[in-house]
């Protein structure tokens, strides 16, 4: 059975949510989703086995000790230490993260596959400086229900506690899919009358 390429996301436009914070440098793709949970042929359930080895023991009982275990933490906009992503190329990473509920994804770094998996199915990947993720990471600290808001028009995330903001790049075209929450047959799609009307007009 071939593998489902089309998952329709939400437009993005602006988030404003708490965060999950997960201040671990170099996380890569086998550690967001094991090896063993990529047979799935559909983009469904991988939300279950997001960060599953460090998620939960042998016995599949939940280790408390983990970020996503922890009820005081919440929220669409996961946080990660430097390199995030990095490893295989596999889609299903993004898949996982997208699937557990995440939307946007903070680090000061990510690996280049990771990153344009993460936009092809309505994850924003915001890379912020390494002063600035510390910032964010005292702020959760501070208060595990602080506020962040990213604004992909703007193309800026703020703290909304202290008010303090920076900007993010993000290719043009991957921006404007994600607030019309396109993929690329969506893109194309959109523009079937200009294709035509160019084609009615074209000499062969």
């Amino acid at each position: 059975m071939p593998i489902t390429n089309k998952m329709a996301y939400d437009k993005f436009t602006v988030l404003r949510s708490s965060a999950v914070p997960l201040p671990i440098e170099n996380v890569d793709t086998d550690q967001i989703i094991p090896a063993r949970f990529l047979k799935a042929t559909e983009r469904k359930e991988f939300g279950d086995n997001l960060f599953r080895d460090w998620r939960y023991n042998p016995d599949n009982s939940p280790k408390e000790d983990f970020i996503l275990n922890n009820p005081v933490y919440s929220g669409k906009i996961l946080v990660g230490g430097k390199n995030f992503g990095s490893g295989s190329s596999r889609e299903h990473a993004a898949w996982a993260i997208y699937d557990y509920g995440f939307r946007c994804v903070v680090s000061s770094f990510f690996a280049d596959i990771f990153k344009g998996n993460s936009l092809n199915i309505g994850i924003l990947p915001v890379q912020v400086s390494a002063e600035f993720l510390d910032r964010i990471f005292t702020a959760i600290e501070a208060d595990p229900k602080t506020e962040l808001e990213v604004n992909l028009p703007e193309q800026t995330i703020t703290i909304l506690a202290t008010g303090e903001q920076e900007s993010f790049d993000i290719n043009g075209y991957k921006k404007h899919n994600m607030i019309n929450g396109f993929d690329d047959i969506d893109y194309l799609q959109a523009m079937k009358d200009e294709v035509n009307t160019f084609a009615a007009k074209s000499l062969y």
